[in-house]
């Protein structure tokens, strides 16, 4: 196991709780974070003495040059995330998301170990009946998709690097989303009381954020076996399609109303299902489940309260 654990945007919604699982694992961890988002996601990490916070940019060359100094493992989280947000401004999307990859990449050493979280995204509109595999090509549809593709090839074809492809993750978080699909749905479910759904049979994959901590600190106790490939990071059990994942909800909300929309259109139009085994092989399973899921996000949006924007 490494000992010094330097996570970019360790601020963030899945950097909040892997940074709790590092430091449970007994690592030394340095985060650096913008906190573009004002978060103060880990203030309830500060008492501990292995934690260290640096305020700063991951494309500011000297920032990354002393930071990398004493790392053993290096874990880039820091990005500008989803479809709508990169498209918003797509010139910072591509400077965060490849350019300070690259950077990353010319600055650290072939001795310290990437472990770099992309997304399975990237299988695009396959037909959603075929399993895809690591091996299956990479069609991204999206300026994120595009960016997270590029910099996980350029990390794969360099030395000493692991690359997991994220299915859509799901489950609470200090610096909680509201834009990923399973939050999306709970969310809406308790807070409208309905969801209009398009393309209702487009299938996708699921994770909890803690299955996806919990595989970080996996490739770190088995990094040699694991190193220089692509892993897809999701639940066997959840291959949903967007009807079946409603219908999840319904169970946990039963006044839920679903209108499944024949007019309009997704602008996400992912589609397709994925194969975890090269992940099982290397003796990791995700096991947190789509209802665990949804039971917890219900709690959590019970200490959410009303909107400031809404009278109800």
């Amino acid at each position: 196991m490494y000992t010094n654990i330097l996570v970019t945007g360790g601020a963030g919604y899945l950097g909040s709780i892997l940074c709790e699982h590092i430091l449970d694992a007994g690592c030394k961890l340095t985060v650096v974070d913008n906190l573009s988002h004002g978060q103060s996601t880990l203030f309830h990490l500060c008492a501990n003495p292995a934690l260290d916070f640096v305020r700063g940019d991951v494309r500011d060359e000297n920032v990354m040059k002393h930071l990398l100094k004493n790392a053993d493992v290096v874990i880039p989280l820091a990005a500008v995330v989803g479809a709508p947000a990169c498209d918003r401004d797509q010139l910072l999307t591509r400077s965060v998301n490849l350019d300070a990859i690259k950077l990353l990449n010319r600055l650290r050493s072939k001795d310290q170990l990437v472990i770099y979280p992309t997304t399975n995204s990237g299988y695009g509109t396959k037909s959603g009946d075929v399993y895809c595999t690591e091996e299956t090509p990479l069609e991204p549809i999206t300026l994120y998709g595009q960016t997270k593709v590029q910099a996980e090839l350029e990390l794969l074809e360099s030395e000493n690097a692991i690359t997991l492809r994220l299915a859509t993750v799901f489950g609470v978080s200090p610096r909680m989303r509201l834009d990923l699909l399973v939050n999306h749905f709970v969310y809406a479910a308790v807070t409208d009381g309905y969801l209009v759904i398009f393309e209702k049979d487009f299938k996708r994959n699921y994770v909890h954020i803690r299955d996806v901590a919990d595989c970080f600190i996996h490739c770190m106790r088995n990094a040699k076996e694991m190193i220089g490939r692509a892993y897809n990071v999701g639940l066997d059990a959840a291959n949903l399609s967007k009807e079946e994942l409603a219908f999840h909800v319904k169970k946990h909300v039963p006044n839920l109303y679903i209108h499944f929309s024949e007019i309009g259109a997704d602008p996400d139009k992912r589609n397709y299902i994925v194969s975890n085994q090269r992940l099982k092989e290397s003796g990791f399973e995700a096991k947190r489940s789509i209802d665990d899921g949804i039971k917890e996000l219900l709690k959590g949006y019970r200490m959410i309260g009303k909107s400031a924007f809404k009278n109800v």
